[in-house]
């Protein structure tokens, strides 16, 4: 990702949630409001939502309950590794 400043750094940060509508109204207003204005971070988001799509459509099963938190439980995991380095 090769956008800079703390609002693209934001942005990106949380670009999944924000894809997956997992994030609260206000943050949510103020990432459409910097994709509104950041060409390059509207790029990124773009090119998420195609592999987002790609991904639903080449995978139709369905992860077992307990797959799922696990694999969940571990990227929110990493995000909190990621933050706490920076």
């Amino acid at each position: 990702m090769s956008c800079d400043g703390p609002d693209c750094e934001k942005a990106l940060e949380n670009l999944y949630v924000f894809l997956d509508h997992e994030i609260d109204s206000a943050s949510c207003d103020e990432i459409q409001s910097h994709l509104d204005d950041c060409s390059e971070c509207l790029n990124e988001y773009h090119l998420e939502q195609i592999v987002k799509s790609l991904v639903g459509r080449s995978c139709s099963e369905v992860a077992p309950p307990p797959l799922r938190d696990k694999v969940l439980f571990r990227i929110r995991s990493v995000q909190i590794e990621i933050r706490s380095e920076s």
